[in-house]
């Protein structure tokens, strides 16, 4: 099986990360905190487990905002009329955001607190 790279794939991808942090208010959010996040690990020199940890925690977080960003686009392309099932696949797709980000919170308090308090 031969492996060909297709640019305008990565040129596609990197055009919907720019849409994202363009037009979703909660992804330059997340972009902070993970400025911040990466900033704060390298001020305090993590070890590799810490960051082994904390990325993909940001990562999650990245990919469930992406992935609801995506659903939502695709529910209004479908109708602007209210549906409750397009409104139950909104709320979901949120909240998988809203978890990812609360488990990265977690994972991130359990990374940072012991150093900064101790």
């Amino acid at each position: 099986m031969k492996l060909t790279l297709k640019w305008s794939s990565f040129r596609c991808a990197f055009a919907g990360l720019v849409d994202l942090l363009k037009t979703q208010p909660h992804a330059r959010w997340h972009l902070l905190a993970s400025v911040g996040v990466v900033g704060l690990g390298l001020g305090l020199g993590l070890t590799r487990t810490e960051w082994l940890a904390l990325i993909p925690a940001m990562a999650l977080v990245w990919v469930a905002e992406a992935v609801n960003t995506a659903i939502e686009l695709t529910c209004d392309a479908v109708t602007r009329e209210r549906h409750p099932l397009i409104g139950r696949a909104k709320d979901l797709a949120a909240a998988a955001v809203l978890l990812a980000a609360l488990f990265a919170v977690v994972v991130g308090g359990l990374v940072f607190l012991p150093r900064l308090i101790g």
